[in-house]
């Protein structure tokens, strides 16, 4: 009888141990994502939630409530430990499309469980308890006692009109937050959660007219003008195109020693006979190393919160492979992963290459981290090439590189380098600098079988990194303060997107070290450019690094919506324009003024939109 007075006192007090157990979990969630856990804004914007809920329940269900606020409470602790993983990596608050990628994680499973902190897993903690309690003997006949309790109708009704009116007034005052993550913030997890949910299936997108969106007009938005006489049109005429796309590579790795030893030896010697974009960024989406291929490729911007692979590869795109066949040439691109993984097969159709290779084609020998390595791919890649070159055709060819892969977790019988003790094995930035430095040892041999092979002095090759490797919402505080002494400065959202672009043109001289801005959606009109391909009939939103001097790029994804990298600074918006921070590409240094234009944040927005009506007025393909 004891047994059953203390399950029946319990469940007789759900409402409040259910709202203190959800209380911890949000307080662990703000803590990680706004450093504000224990909080009167945390009570003020996640308590009014649970109440509403719970007051629905009591109202309503007249039976098996316990069994209701079971399930509430799995799936708000479901949601919350989403909201951790996800801002560990991606740095910005899971949306309910990115948990449609839920499907990705047993793909990538390695990669995700290793942003886990242990105690994230104690907020499942209660319902393991819970779910004890509950088999336990006579359980049955303590649910019957409580459920045979009298409703207080008209209470649990006023405290669901209470509930919902301060989720209202947390909710409206800032929908026209500019910054996603202060809008979670000020609203509450779930109700921003909610609130983006009805905003979404409410939206009427108002999409630019296809007669509408020209090159003129993007050229005007981005403060382009086109030289009469463009420099360099058509100087490799008639060349290969060799690009290859660096899995996880970030700019600070090049003339990087630590202990003496450098990082990227390979990577050193190539940027003195070729040209260094030092100040070139990463452009992806949540597709990533996906939505980077779409992005050198198209030109055109990733979808917001979506992966490119999974939205947009119905239509007839625009794009590099397209264009190169128009200009005589053959095409392929080569990765090592299965071609179904981020739903590729799709998105090379909607591109259009001739061909593909993937795992079927490489096997999974030396399995390194989503198959074959690195040296794999380019010893069995190398030879396909020379084949494309004996045609009677030039060819364009990306080369996908992928044993560098978050979280970097190579084996150790390729560690070609030993670290200072202060790098401690589990570090993720220890793991880091040994996986790019095999990546830099396989890419020594690629290019000098480049050299050997004649291919080199007879194409264009370009390499660049897909997207940040070390993401900074992941790192600790030791690791952060290794970071510092490695580059002499804090490590920062400028020197986390900083990728680098290496440009090799055969006849063209250009500096080893150039400062311009850009990013890889200016790829394709600067490869158009070298070969001599017209790009008068075909939209794109980046521009020719030869031939340009300024940039202005949105970012669209890793940062809050309109955040803008322009010639001097990455921007990132607040609750309004005014208190968003400026952060100087130079040093990272932040600041309030002297950044990025008012004007220079709306023509960027609406370049976003530009690309979004466009894409979706395009044609099925």
């Amino acid at each position: 009888m004891k047994r059953v007075s203390l399950i029946t006192r319990f469940l007789n007090r759900r409402f409040y141990y259910f709202t203190l157990i959800l209380l911890i979990k949000s307080i662990v969630a703000r803590d990680v994502v706004f450093g504000n856990g224990f909080s009167w804004l945390t009570l003020l914007t996640e308590l009014p939630f649970f109440f509403a809920v719970f007051c629905l329940i009591e109202f309503f269900a007249s039976k098996r409530k316990m069994i209701y606020y079971l399930i509430v409470n799995l799936l708000f602790t479901v949601l919350y430990f989403s909201i951790l993983m996800y801002y560990k990596y991606y740095g910005i608050i899971v949306t309910a499309d990115a948990l449609t990628q839920a499907n990705k994680v047993t793909q990538v499973g390695e990669s995700t469980y290793s942003l886990l902190d242990p105690y994230y897993l104690l907020i499942f903690l209660d319902i393991v308890v819970i779910a004890v309690v509950l088999v336990l003997p006579k359980f049955k006949k303590a649910r019957q006692i409580v459920d045979m309790r009298p409703k207080k109708s008209k209470l649990w009704m006023a405290a669901f009109a209470l509930s919902i009116t301060v989720c209202l007034v947390n909710v409206w005052p800032n929908r026209a937050s500019m910054n996603e993550n202060k809008q979670a913030e000020e609203m509450g997890l779930l109700d921003y959660e909610v609130y983006n949910i009805v905003d979404k299936m409410m939206e009427n997108e108002d999409l630019t007219p296809m007669n509408q969106i020209t090159q003129a007009k993007i050229n005007e938005l981005k403060g382009i003008t086109e030289p009469a006489a463009p420099k360099y049109f058509g100087a490799a005429k008639g060349k290969n195109v060799i690009i290859l796309q660096m899995e996880s590579y970030q700019d600070f790795l090049i003339g990087l020693k630590v202990g003496g030893v450098e990082i990227t030896p390979n990577m050193n010697k190539l940027v003195q006979e070729t040209a260094h974009y030092k100040n070139f960024y990463t452009m992806v989406g949540q597709g990533t190393t996906s939505d980077a291929e779409y992005v050198v490729n198209t030109s055109l911007y990733v979808p917001k919160h979506k992966a490119a692979t999974d939205v947009n590869v119905d239509k007839a795109l625009p794009s590099l492979p397209k264009l190169m066949k128009e200009n005589g040439y053959a095409t392929a691109t080569f990765h090592t992963n299965a071609v179904d993984f981020w739903n590729r097969r799709e998105l090379y159709s909607a591109i259009g290459w001739d061909k593909f290779y993937d795992q079927a084609f490489y096997g999974d020998e030396d399995h390194v981290a989503f198959g074959a390595s690195d040296e794999v791919l380019y010893k069995k890649t190398l030879p396909e090439l020379e084949k494309m070159d004996q045609a009677d055709k030039p060819f364009y060819a990306q080369v996908i590189s992928m044993s560098a892969h978050h979280p970097y977790n190579i084996p150790t019988s390729k560690y070609r380098i030993e670290l200072p003790a202060e790098f401690k094995d589990d570090m993720l930035v220890t793991r880091y600098l040994k996986a790019q430095n095999y990546a830099d040892y396989a890419l020594g041999q690629f290019i000098d079988g480049l050299k050997s092979s004649g291919l080199w002095d007879d194409s264009i090759v370009l390499m660049y990194g897909d997207h940040q490797g070390l993401p900074l919402y992941s790192l600790d505080d030791n690791e952060k303060a290794l970071m510092k002494e490695m580059l002499g400065t804090d490590y920062g959202h400028t020197e986390m997107f900083n990728i680098p672009l290496i440009m090799h043109v055969p006849g063209v001289t250009q500096p080893s070290e150039i400062d311009q801005v850009g990013g890889q959606i200016d790829i394709l009109p600067t490869v158009a450019n070298l070969v001599g391909a017209s790009l008068q009939n075909q939209i794109h939103f980046g521009e020719d690094l030869l031939n340009q001097s300024s940039e202005l790029l949105p970012m669209r994804h890793f940062l809050p919506s309109g955040s803008v990298i322009d010639n001097k600074n990455l921007y990132i918006p607040g609750i309004s324009f005014d208190d968003g921070t400026n952060h100087k590409i130079s040093d990272g240094t932040e600041t309030k003024d002297g950044g990025v234009t008012k004007d220079e944040y709306d023509r960027a927005l609406e370049l976003l939109h530009l690309s979004d009506s466009y894409v979706q007025q395009l044609p099925h393909k």
